[in-house]
């Protein structure tokens, strides 16, 4: 075994339909020194969550009875899991394709076919991201007490987007790398969410997402 350090013993949740990619990318991802637990939809894998929380799921689009955006969605709305990082494999490259999946609620969109090294790059950057969202909520930026805001905020869906990779912190170049925008669209949905909010600063807004559980 040869993961990273600090990323051995993770336990992944991969979803696809089929049989021969689960095997190939099964075996790869254990060989390299994590747990791997599978299934073949997205109604399966639901029923996984409810005995077993991963800590990252890798999730096939087009699959049948619930395919990877209904399952995303219904993820993203459970507030114990919520936060798992999620990473979509998809035969569709197409830009509309990379955004939906990401709009979805997927942290890392990647392309079929791809490289098994490259998989486990973009599954040890996400778990350390993971882990460093954890580290901020556990010194919560070293600020003591939630940020007193006026109620009523509501941010767009993009917005609630790039508020969550700020509070993985990203910076305004990496988020439209993942967003598929350009940086000056980030900077954009940055610069209205300060005003929203009535904060000052990304470190302040980062808080605040972690505060009220936005990311």
């Amino acid at each position: 075994m040869d993961s990273s350090p600090g990323l051995a013993c993770k336990t992944l949740l991969l979803v696809d339909d089929d049989p021969n990619l689960v095997l190939l990318v099964q075996d790869y991802l254990e060989l390299k020194g994590y747990r791997v637990l599978t299934a073949a939809q997205g109604r399966e894998a639901l029923q996984v969550l409810k005995h077993e929380t991963p800590d990252m799921i890798i999730c096939d689009v087009m699959m049948p009875e619930m395919d990877g955006y209904h399952f995303v969605r219904h993820v993203r709305e459970q507030e114990n899991i919520k936060w798992l990082p999620v990473l979509f494999l998809s035969a569709k490259g197409q830009t509309e394709d990379r955004v939906m999946g990401l709009n979805t609620g997927a942290d890392v969109y990647m392309v079929k076919p791809f490289e098994p090294e490259e998989l486990v790059a973009q599954i040890e950057a996400s778990l350390k991201q993971s882990e460093r969202v954890k580290q901020l909520q556990a010194a919560n930026l070293e600020v003591p007490g939630p940020l007193p805001l006026p109620e009523g905020i509501e941010l767009t869906p993009t917005e609630t987007k790039v508020l969550r990779l700020v509070a993985q912190g990203l910076a305004n170049k990496d988020i439209a790398n993942q967003l598929v925008v350009s940086q000056r669209t980030v900077e954009s949905h940055v610069s209205n969410m300060l005003g929203k909010t009535g904060l000052t600063n990304r470190t302040e807004l980062a808080r605040w997402a972690l505060d009220y559980r936005l990311s």
